[in-house]
């Protein structure tokens, strides 16, 4: 009878994957069945339980990524603040453009 609707808890789910891991594919499938899970959600239970184990030494960035990191930034910034001096720069040139504009057809209008 399949356990729909089951509140799956996080032992519960670990449990299951561990019940699962030497299943073949087939008999696996039948066990997804039988509970009233999918394969899929089978499986990303396992990706959880593998990410909660990785030790916290691996998970962290080499220093040699984060000079990296660091350097990439500072060019992302770099970049960022030439591309918003010459967006200022336009938006200064369109303002004249127009008074210089406004001031040499006021004439022509009378």
């Amino acid at each position: 009878m399949p356990a729909l609707g089951r509140a799956w808890t996080a032992a519960a789910r670990l449990e299951a994957v561990v019940t699962t891991a030497a299943l073949p594919a087939a008999l696996r499938n039948a066990w997804c069945r039988e509970q009233g899970i999918y394969p899929a959600e089978l499986d990303k239970w396992c990706t959880s339980a593998m990410a909660a184990l990785i030790d916290p030494q691996d998970a962290r960035a080499t220093p040699q990524a984060t000079r990296h990191d660091r350097k990439r930034i500072k060019e992302l910034e770099r970049e960022l603040l030439r591309k918003d001096r010459a967006l200022a720069e336009t938006a200064a040139l369109l303002v004249l453009s127009k008074k210089v504009t406004a001031i040499f057809n006021r004439g022509e209008d009378a």
